[in-house]
């Protein structure tokens, strides 16, 4: 099977509230979709969202990598394809990720196989994934939870910033009301090294779940610092882009989990390198999203199906925080419940 075009479209989904981090505020799921169609009649479709302030990617950066890489693929055949989307050093990993999905897409439709089956899983399984609670004002952050946990969802991952007191009491809060709620906490890089340890000390009768990215991504040492300082479990984000950065985590012992992203990554077929070696270190992983399209969200999904043994955390929430949920999705939600159709 060969590839004969390349169709790229934007496409825009309102969110019900706005999402916001320590990074950014997001009103709208903005991502390109790509349709790669083949000699064959069928068609594999990825997305890509702009995300700027993680993968230094925007909309356009996005849309001109497909462009300048589509002469190159055309004609080629799926393998061919992929080794030259992932040998290109001049696009980004969000770029990739969105050729990647389409592609692999493909391969198991050549081979009349779901996603999760072409992964090696025989039937559906059961997954559950977190909500995002936004970084607002604190009585804002605990309506969102009390919200979430009426709506039957009990995995929070509350963003945080980098005024460390209202970190703190933001959590006691949500903490103290929510005693049901499993907490995650994600500081997208917002804290220092002093005040990750301010933070953590304030949370030794606190249950939390885990600590993500709390120090700027670069400051590996930084982080192993407060891994190895922290009774809480330690998740490195931005500072895991390629197998190579997860290398460096890992052997430096540097977090207790990784978090993968397509869009970090560049695709699904660097993310189950990265899962692969995850699991032959014994390290569990989450598998986490930008705020995404239906299609890529569908992708993960299927992934984090059949890596269930090593992802112990799913944040791929993004379907939940649409306006509208979506009909181009495989799955279903219900509260934290993700049930394929």
């Amino acid at each position: 099977m060969k590839i004969i075009s390349i169709e790229t479209q934007l496409k825009l989904i309102p969110l019900k509230t706005p999402f916001i981090t320590a990074l950014r505020r997001v009103e709208n799921v903005e991502f390109v979709r790509v349709r790669v169609r083949s000699d064959i009649g069928l068609v594999g479709i990825g997305e890509a969202p702009a995300t700027k302030a993680i993968t230094g990617e925007d909309i356009y950066d996005i849309m001109n990598s497909l462009w300048k890489i589509e002469d190159n693929i055309i004609h080629q055949t799926l393998e061919e394809a992929l080794l030259i989307v992932h040998s290109n050093c001049e696009i980004g990993n969000s770029a990739k990720a969105t050729l990647d999905m389409a592609i692999v897409s493909l391969l198991a439709q050549e081979k009349n196989q779901k996603l999760f089956e072409y992964f090696g899983l025989k039937k559906p399984e059961l997954l559950i994934t977190d909500i995002t609670i936004s970084y607002k004002k604190i009585h804002e952050m605990i309506e969102d939870s009390r919200v979430a946990i009426a709506n039957d969802m009990n995995i929070l991952k509350i963003k945080l910033g980098d005024d460390i007191q209202h970190a703190i009491n933001a959590t006691k809060s949500i903490s103290s009301l929510f005693p049901q709620a499993k907490l995650i906490i994600d500081a997208n890089q917002a804290w220092s090294l002093e005040n990750s340890f301010k933070y953590i000390d304030a949370m030794k009768d606190i249950k939390i779940e885990l600590i993500e990215q709390p120090v700027i991504a670069k400051d590996i040492q930084a982080l192993k610092k407060i891994r190895e300082y922290s009774h809480i479990p330690i998740l490195a984000d931005e500072a895991v882009f390629s197998l190579e950065d997860a290398k460096k985590v890992i052997e430096s012992k540097s977090a207790d989990m990784i978090n993968i992203k397509l869009m970090k990554c560049g695709g699904l077929t660097k993310a189950i390198e990265i899962l692969d070696y995850a699991a032959s270190q014994n390290v569990k992983c989450m598998l986490g999203s930008m705020l995404e399209g239906p299609y890529s969200i569908n992708a993960a999904l299927h992934l984090a199906m059949a890596y269930k043994d090593v992802i112990k955390y799913i944040d791929l929430d993004s379907p939940i925080l649409y306006k509208e949920l979506s009909d181009e999705l495989e799955f279903s939600f219900f509260g934290n419940t993700v049930i394929y159709k």
